[in-house]
């Protein structure tokens, strides 16, 4: 029979504590990740009619207004909102000029004379009922529903690639409606600035449905927007309850450039979107493939070198804004690990 010095037992026991101490470190350390603690999301607006003749998201939020159950959530005041009435009334995209440009610090700041156009007045009124923009006191979430003539299917619109909380949403969204396609379109650019209706909020998400003429409203693309609105809110139901949401990674294609048409001296359009080109948003486009069509039958090819995705192709309500398409690029935005 062995004996063990007591000296050397309590040496085996330090050094064995050290061993265990340093391990758990070294494990903590591979499985620990941030995570990004954010305010809970109270108040979320949900826009239609932002152009009064897009009437998917008019119908929703009609609907919604008198039976609220559907988008109510435990926790979070939830406020369907017609935002402009006026042209919704006459079924045209706006009355004096376009509701979703306006948001800029000029406009909302402009003194209410009487020829003050109705957009910029109407711009104000939603300021001062869901902002400051930039406050504390805005509205936590606004999702801003239109329809677009583009084959664009099922569309979020995201204002900020460092946004955590809609790059998850983003992500949530995306993944519930699988297998049916979602793109994710970044309009975050340095020149590009767009002030858009949604921006009064801290976070902001628009949802674009199409194809759909204006004027017109089709049950598909009607329930596309709706499921899409729901996941929405489950998502911000789930993060309230103190869900922690992973780091994610989404691919989303970011907007580069607004192409116009060939016009002539006199501004007027001497080509138009070629059939090859015509509703294949989010396609990809190589030099030399073929971008307009004259009445003689000439092609106007792409003569970019490098791959773009096109999207917003041939939408009726940009001809005004000199807009034949959008150019795209795809890249990735990254979110980190969050919670309430």
């Amino acid at each position: 029979m062995h004996c063990i010095c007591p000296k050397k037992a309590l040496l085996r026991r330090h050094t064995s504590c050290i061993l265990n101490e340093q391990f758990l470190k070294l494990l903590n350390s591979m499985t620990s990740r941030t995570v990004v603690h954010k305010p809970p999301v109270r108040k979320v607006a949900i826009f239609g009619g932002t152009h009064g003749n897009e009437l998917s998201g008019i119908y929703l939020v009609k609907h919604w207004q008198e039976y609220g159950a559907e988008i109510q959530r435990t926790g979070v005041e939830v406020k369907p909102f017609i935002s402009n009435p006026r042209a919704v009334k006459k079924c045209t995209r706006y009355i004096d000029c376009d509701l979703n440009r306006v948001f800029d610090p000029d406009n909302l700041g402009r003194t209410v004379v009487e020829d003050i156009p109705y957009e910029v007045r109407r711009a104000q009124e939603i300021n001062h009922i869901f902002g400051p923009k930039g406050s504390d006191d805005a509205y936590d979430l606004i999702f801003d529903l239109h329809n677009t003539t583009s084959n664009m299917g099922c569309t979020l619109i995201l204002e900020d690639s460092r946004d955590d909380f809609t790059i998850q949403m983003s992500h949530y969204i995306k993944n519930a409606l699988a297998p049916e396609r979602c793109p994710i379109l970044l309009i975050e650019h340095p020149t590009l600035k767009y002030a858009t209706t949604r921006s009064v909020a801290k976070h902001l998400v628009g949802v674009e449905v199409g194809p759909q003429p204006h004027g017109v409203v089709r049950a598909d693309i009607l329930e596309k927007m709706r499921k899409t609105v729901k996941h929405g809110l489950d998502f911000v139901h789930l993060f309230n309850k103190g869900k922690e949401f992973p780091p994610c990674t989404v691919e989303v294609y970011k907007i580069m450039e607004e192409v116009d048409y060939p016009r002539n001296k006199n501004d007027e359009i001497t080509a138009i979107i070629h059939p090859k080109l015509q509703d294949q948003d989010w396609q990809p486009l190589n030099k030399g493939d073929p971008l307009f069509l004259t009445l003689d039958g000439e092609v106007i090819a792409y003569k970019g070198d490098s791959t773009v995705y096109p999207t917003f192709i041939n939408e009726a309500a940009y001809y005004e804004k000199n807009q034949a398409f959008v150019k795209t690029v795809k890249v990735k935005l990254t979110a980190e690990c969050i919670r309430s």
